[in-house]
C-alpha cells in the first residue's frame, strides 16, 4: 500500500475543507502506533499519511515491489487490490494481519484496520508489521479514530457522491449532442474514474412508483453512480453504473444487481400477486428481473450499454431460463427481438396465435419451433401424445395461415411468439 513522505493525496476525491482532517487523524494513529499510518479509500486510493520518525522507516528495504509501485502511481492495481482483499479486509471490523509473502511482491507483513461506518467499509489504514508491533491496546485505540474517520468519509459519500442526476441525464438524453453534454458533465463527476473498466445494470420493474425513491448508491459496492428511470407506462427500474476491475469479470455486476433483486422482492416489486392493483410486470417466475451490459472503458458507450442492460433484463422478465439475472452476451435471438419496435415484432399473421384462447395453442408452437421441428421431442416437452401436437399443428396453421413446412413462415412465427413475451401480457412460452 502507498506508503511515503508526508501529505495528502491528490487522487483521492476528498473535499479540501477535509484534507487537514484525514491528516490529523492519520497523524494521531501514527502517533498512537509508533509507526507511520497509511490513509487509503476502498478502492485502494491515498488519502493521507503520517511522517517517518525514526531513520528505520527509510530503509530501502522497506521498499518492497508492492510499496514501490504504489508511490509511483499513487494507487494499487487490480491484483494487488485483489491479493489483499482475499485477506477477508472489506468485512472485517478489526485488525487483520498480512504475513509477507516476497512471491507476491510483499516482503513485509502488513496490518489493516478497516475504516468502516454503520457496517459499510469506506476504506483502510495500513502499517508495517515489525516485531514486536504495536500492542492490542494501542490497536483498539487505533480502531476508535478509524470510527472517526470511517464518518467523515460516509458523511462525504453522501454529499458528494450521489451521482444519479448525472446518470440519469446520459441514460435519457433524446439527441447526440445532449447526450455528450451529459457525459462530459458525469466524467467531470467521476474523475479518472471514468475511465475504468465499467458495466450497466438494470433492475426492472423496481417496487416503487417515485423516481427519487431509488436505493443508496452508497450501500452498493463497485457502483458510481445509481438512479431510477422509467419502465413502461406505469413502473420504474434502477439502473446503475458499476466499475469492475477487469473487463473480463462481471461478478461485481451480477452480486450488485442479485442484492438489488433481494430489495425489490422485500419490497413487492410490481408484477407481484402479493401486491394488488400493480400491473402484470414481473417475469414469467414472477418478481423482477435484471440484466447486465458488455462490459466497456470510458463513458462514450454508455447509452448502448443502457439499451444492452435493459433488453437482458427485458428477456430474463420474458424468459425464466435466463434470469433472474441475464448478462446481454447470454440471451441469444432476445438481443435481436428486443430491437424491435413492439408494433414490428407483433406480426399480422402471427396476431390470431395472441389472444387468451389461443395460448395453449402459442405455447404448443413455440415448444416445437424450439425442438427444431422435432415432433418427438416436442411432444413430451408438452407432456402430450403426439397425435395431439400433430392436430394442433395443423389447427395452427388454419388459424396463421402459415405452412410449417417452409422454413420462411417458420422463422416469422418463432420470432413473433418470442418477441410476443417481451411485454407483459404475451403469449406463454416454453416454461408457461
Amino acid at each position: 500500500m502507498y506508503e511515503g513522505a508526508r501529505g495528502v493525496g491528490d487522487n483521492a476525491r476528498v473535499t479540501p475543507e477535509h484534507r487537514g482532517d484525514y491528516q490529523e487523524l492519520a497523524d494521531e494513529i501514527s502517533e498512537l502506533l509508533g509507526a507511520p499510518a497509511t490513509l487509503e479509500n476502498r478502492d485502494f486510493e491515498l488519502i493521507a499519511f503520517g511522517a517517518y520518525d525514526s531513520e528505520g522507516d527509510l530503509d530501502p528495504s522497506a521498499l518492497d515491489p508492492v510499496r514501490t509501485r504504489s508511490i509511483l502511481t499513487r494507487r494499487s492495481t487490480a491484483a494487488v487490490r485483489a491479493w489483499f482483499e482475499g485477506f477477508g479486509i472489506t468485512r472485517a471490523t478489526g485488525p487483520v494481519r498480512i504475513p509477507p509473502t516476497p512471491e507476491a511482491g510483499v516482503y513485509r507483513g502488513r496490518i489493516c484496520l478497516p475504516v468502516r461506518h454503520r457496517g459499510v467499509v469506506h476504506g483502510y489504514v495500513w502499517l508495517l508489521d515489525d516485531d514486536p508491533g504495536p500492542s492490542e491496546r494501542q490497536l483498539s485505540a487505533a480502531m476508535g479514530v478509524t470510527a472517526r474517520i470511517g464518518a467523515l468519509l460516509a458523511d462525504e459519500a453522501q454529499h458528494g457522491a450521489d451521482l444519479s442526476r448525472e446518470l440519469r441525464a446520459v441514460l435519457t438524453a433524446e439527441r447526440d449532442w445532449q447526450r455528450d453534454m451529459a457525459i462530459a458533465e458525469l466524467r467531470t463527476a467521476l474523475g479518472h474514474r471514468a475511465d475504468a473498466p465499467h458495466t450497466v445494470v438494470c433492475v426492472a420493474p423496481w417496487p416503487s412508483a417515485d423516481p427519487d425513491d431509488a436505493p443508496s448508491v452508497r450501500t452498493m459496492p463497485g457502483a458510481a453512480a445509481l438512479c431510477t428511470l422509467p419502465w413502461g407506462a406505469t413502473d420504474q427500474c434502477v439502473a446503475v453504473l458499476m466499475r469492475l476491475r477487469s473487463a473480463d469479470v462481471l461478478s461485481p455486476a451480477t452480486t450488485a444487481a442479485n442484492r438489488l433483486l433481494e430489495r425489490a422482492r422485500a419490497a413487492g416489486a410490481p408484477g407481484d400477486p402479493a401486491r394488488p392493483g400493480h400491473p402484470a410486470g414481473g417475469s414469467a417466475a414472477g418478481g423482477p428481473a435484471a440484466g447486465v451490459a458488455t462490459p466497456g472503458a470510458g463513458l462514450a458507450g454508455l447509452g448502448t450499454a443502457w439499451r444492452e442492460a435493459s433488453a437482458a433484463a427485458r428477456a430474463a422478465l420474458a424468459e425464466p431460463r435466463l434470469g433472474p439475472v441475464a448478462e446481454w452476451a447470454a440471451i441469444g435471438p432476445f438481443r435481436l427481438l428486443t430491437a424491435l419496435p413492439a408494433e414490428v415484432a407483433r406480426d399480422p399473421a402471427v396476431q390470431t396465435l395472441l389472444v387468451p384462447v389461443h395460448r395453449e395453442l402459442a405455447r404448443t408452437a413455440e415448444v416445437y419451433l424450439d425442438c427444431a421441428g422435432q415432433a418427438a421431442r416436442a411432444a413430451a416437452e408438452l407432456g402430450i401424445h403426439r397425435q395431439t401436437l400433430y392436430y394442433r399443428l395443423s389447427r395452427i396453421e388454419k388459424l396463421t395461415g402459415l405452412d410449417l413446412d417452409d422454413g420462411e413462415d417458420r422463422l416469422l412465427l418463432h420470432m413473433t411468439l418470442k418477441g410476443a413475451r417481451l411485454s407483459p401480457g404475451g403469449a406463454a412460452g416454453p416454461s408457461g
